[in-house]
C-alpha cells in the first residue's frame, strides 16, 4: 500500500518516540533516524519500523523517527498508529 497523507504519531517525551510518515516518489522506504542510544540500538530500532512497513505491506514512505529511548512495543505501536493514520484508517495528528 502506498501512503496518501502525512501522518505522525508519539511524542518527543523520555521513553518514547516520534514517528512522521510522508509519501514519496521513490519506489522504496526511507528511514531518517535519530536517538539518544543510535549506537547501540540502530540495527534494533530499523528492524521494529521495518516489521511494521511490511506488515501493511507499505511502500513509497520516508518514516523519519526521533527517538528518546522507547521500548519495541512502543516503537511498534507508533509506527503502527502512523501507518494508519496515513492510509486514513485512523483518525489523528496531520490527517
Amino acid at each position: 500500500m502506498i501512503p496518501k497523507n502525512k501522518a505522525q504519531a508519539g511524542t518527543f517525551e523520555s521513553g518514547d518516540i516520534m514517528i512522521l510518515l510522508e509519501p514519496i516518489e521513490e519506489n522504496r522506504n526511507e528511514i531518517d533516524l535519530s536517538s539518544n542510544v543510535l549506537l547501540q540500538f540502530e540495527d534494533d530500532i530499523r528492524n521494529v519500523i521495518n516489521t511494521v512497513l511490511d506488515k501493511y505491506e507499505i511502500t513509497n514512505v520516508r518514516v523519519i523517527a526521533k527517538d528518546k529511548g522507547a521500548l519495541t512495543p512502543t516503537i511498534e505501536a507508533r509506527v503502527e498508529t502512523a501507518v494508519k493514520r496515513s492510509l486514513g484508517i485512523q483518525e489523528g495528528t496531520l490527517q
